[in-house]
């Protein structure tokens, strides 16, 4: 009988585990993202400092660069917080929706508005 009422546990603990690898992957990958922009932006104010013609062009790309990088990390972010958002509908539907404690007695949560 305990068998039946916690046989979603380890499904959910998956879930649980997969989603915190995403998100340790995707920190990863922001951080660095964010490394590359602190040197793409130092290089860019040694070029803007030395007025030399080249180095200033140079500057057009190296700001590209730097604006796509941003928007790559937003666009992480993003995905980060529409996989939370997802992960926690799925969680408030399992607690609401009534499961059974190992006594057999129905747990129902009720939430307020408010």
């Amino acid at each position: 009988m305990e068998g039946d009422v916690f046989s979603g546990f380890g499904d959910r603990h998956n879930m649980d585990g997969k989603l915190l690898q995403n998100f340790q992957k995707s920190f990863v990958d922001v951080q660095d993202i964010l490394d590359q922009n602190r040197l793409l932006i130092n290089e860019i104010n040694q070029n803007h400092e030395s007025k030399q013609p080249d180095n200033l062009g140079r500057n057009v790309g190296l700001i590209k660069e730097l604006n796509n990088n941003i928007r790559r990390v937003a666009s992480l972010y993003g995905d980060l917080s529409h996989s939370f958002a997802r992960s926690m509908d799925a969680s408030s539907e399992g607690e609401s929706s009534g499961t059974l404690k190992s006594d057999g007695k129905a747990n129902q949560k009720r939430f307020r508005s408010g």
